[in-house]
């Protein structure tokens, strides 16, 4: 007897739990059905500004192939809306009048992109309708109309100071259009740099040729009296930004309707607990952008610091790799076996990293303490942890900038700006949280002019693509095994099918297997 699955939502995350549960589906064990709204299978959304920029093709980005899993019994429902749940019956009503039985339902709906309350845009969150001229970036459409307006050299204006915002604005600079990039707060990134690093990174974006519009809060909206287009962003001081298209990169927000209206605890996100269940419910989970991790047990230290959704990639492949085991054991009928997997561990704080040609940028943990700054140095003393130590260096002349918070030797926070080699190491010691050596200095010297030009190469015992958990080993291994390429590479390993920050570490790897065999690299 197997059992029912449905899967609503086709973005990165359900396409990692379709692969992981299609060996239960070829056993018998799983009957599978996948409900997405858009008219193409899963893709990788996070690279949606590359294609958009011209730097790689919709087919790159693909994670799934519709057709064959069709061919391997999966029911794909594509282009199709879930009208509302039906807990009571157990089933998924569509809008195309269908509905569907289930015996376990998992929400992988991800996150909406914030459409900001400004004149001439529609604030209606859930079914925003927004002008000819003004995209969030978040599907293939958008960015088709990015592609067009960047090969056409328009003039492009990103709303936000995000990781996102910021990495579209360098691309499409330096492909050939104006670019300014407004935000609020004196530099960008203002919720995770601090303040010498942020000015360090304004200052190396406006070198990359990005105009930046800092301490500004946008009003409206303007449009081209004769096509309704977008013509300008207003501000509140009076002037306006002129421009052809306008991206929004304002964050995004977890998608719980459908949740909330079947009665299920909504938070930021749909709450689920350990094992990625919603309250009260056993038969329906939650996993990726959508998913809060917050345990109904009041006195659960894990859940005390819970912030929401993670918002990345990496964390909602975790979560479908480890719930795919728990439901293929649940429809081989080996409940209890299910119920002894270890918890899912929790998300340790991510890093944010920003590579683009010509700029390179690492922040992670608590990096807003200044180094003069004695109350925040000593708060820890009385509680008897040791205090925070803070080294910083900086070199705005050449765009450079390091900054390590450390606790006993181990880091707490880092922000590395412009300093690639210093950056990896850092974030490598930060993940292991491992001790830094003595004199800090050591490691801004790994930039210096006497290192070797191979020595910033990915470490091949420590992880080089975080958002799949793979490490330098298993790269080598699928290199040794024949593959010559990044796309090669991340078929055989899912290495670099995340944000695509470790494409050149990956790509560097490759470079020194084929400079130690001797074999060509018209490939790489």
């Amino acid at each position: 007897m197997s059992e029912q699955t449905v899967i609503v939502g086709f973005g990165p995350v359900a396409a990692r739990l379709v692969d992981e549960l299609m060996p239960a589906v070829r056993a018998g064990h799983v009957r599978l059905t996948v409900v997405g709204e858009e008219a193409e299978a899963a893709y990788n959304r996070v690279l949606v500004a590359d294609l958009g920029v011209g730097r790689t093709t919709a087919d790159a980005l693909a994670l799934a192939d519709a057709a064959s899993l069709v061919t391997a019994g999966v029911d794909v429902r594509l282009g199709t809306r879930v009208r509302r749940v039906d807990r009571a019956r157990q089933q998924v009503l569509l809008t195309d009048g269908s509905a569907v039985h289930y015996d376990r339902l998992v929400f992988a709906t991800g996150a909406r992109p914030v459409i900001p309350n400004l004149t001439g845009l529609n604030p209606d969150p859930t079914s925003p309708v927004l002008p000819r001229g003004v995209i969030a970036l978040r599907d293939l459409r958008d960015a088709g109309i990015l592609h067009r307006a960047v090969a056409g050299g328009k003039r492009v204006v990103v709303l936000g100071g995000g990781v996102l915002g910021l990495e579209t604005a360098l691309a499409a600079a330096e492909e050939g259009a104006t670019v300014t990039v407004v935000h609020n707060g004196p530099h960008p990134l203002g919720r995770s740099i601090d303040r010498g690093g942020g000015a360090v990174l304004a200052a190396n974006l406006r070198r990359c040729g990005v105009r930046m519009a800092g301490n500004a809060r946008s009003t409206g909206v303007e449009h081209h009296a004769a096509d309704g287009g977008f013509s300008a962003l207003l501000l509140s001081d009076g002037s306006a930004i002129d421009g052809d298209l306008l991206v929004l990169s304002c964050g995004v927000r977890p998608r719980t309707e459908l949740a909330h209206g079947c009665g299920l605890s909504t938070g930021i996100g749909i709450v689920v607990d350990h094992r990625l269940r919603a309250h009260h419910e056993p038969h329906i989970f939650a996993i990726g952008d959508c998913a809060e991790v917050h345990c109904p047990d009041p006195t659960c230290a894990q859940c005390s610091d819970a912030l929401g959704p993670p918002g990345l990639v990496g964390p909602g492949w975790r979560q479908a790799e480890w719930l795919a085991e728990y439901l293929t054991l649940l429809a081989q009928g080996h409940a209890e076996q299910a119920e002894a997997l270890p918890e899912l561990p929790a998300e340790q704080p991510g890093v944010i990293v920003l590579k683009a040609r010509g700029m390179n940028m690492a922040v992670a943990g608590n990096n807003a303490v200044e180094p003069w700054d004695e109350e925040l140095l000593t708060a820890g003393s009385g509680n008897g942890r040791a205090r925070l130590h803070v080294a910083q260096w900086a070199d705005p002349e050449h765009g450079r900038y390091v900054k390590m918070t450390t606790r006993d030797g181990v880091l707490e926070g880092l922000v590395a700006v412009g300093m690639p080699r210093t950056a990896a190491e850092l974030v490598g010691l930060y993940e292991r949280g491992a001790e830094l050596p003595a004199d800090r200095s050591l490691l801004l010297r790994l930039d210096g002019p006497d290192q070797l030009p191979g020595s910033g190469s990915a470490d091949p015992n420590g992880t080089v693509c975080r958002c799949a958990g793979v490490n330098g080993t298993s790269i080598q291994a699928a290199v040794a095994d024949g593959c010559a390429t990044v796309t090669e590479v991340s078929k055989a390993t899912r290495a670099g099918t995340g944000c695509g920050g470790c494409h050149d570490d990956i790509r560097g790897l490759i470079e020194e297997h084929f400079a130690v065999v001797g074999l060509p690299q018209e490939r790489l």
